[in-house]
């Protein structure tokens, strides 16, 4: 089992940044590859950026390519998302997942509670 915390959600004026993080336990987080996705209101879970279990490669939606990086620390069984130029269409509810990696939420076993990013115009 592994379980997932995110932190660092908030609000933010567009051109921010903002750093979340995913805090996980378990005895197999460092198995997993990981993930973040967002959901909007109204819309459907989407992949934002993924890590693999080592944290020597890394995935990006198009979307967030060039303005958001993922890492992870597997001392502190940590997962990171540092989010640059934020835009308000960034705004959404984020997920940490745990899983096999890719850009389906169904590859992933392990989601968090979630963290609101609000960025305003």
């Amino acid at each position: 089992q592994v379980q997932l915390v995110e932190s660092g959600g908030g609000l933010v004026q567009a051109g921010g940044s903002l750093r979340l993080s995913c805090a996980a336990s378990g005895r197999t987080f460092s198995s997993h590859h990981m993930a973040w996705f967002r959901q909007a209101p109204g819309k459907e879970r989407e992949f934002v950026a993924a890590v693999s279990w080592s944290g020597g490669s890394t995935y990006y939606a198009d979307s967030v390519k060039g303005r958001f990086t993922i890492s992870r620390d597997r001392a502190k069984n940590t997962v990171y998302l540092q989010m640059n130029s934020l835009k308000p269409e960034d705004t959404a509810v984020y997920y940490c997942a745990a899983g096999e990696g890719g850009i389906a939420t169904m590859a992933y076993d392990y989601w968090g509670q979630g963290t609101q990013v609000t960025v305003s115009s």
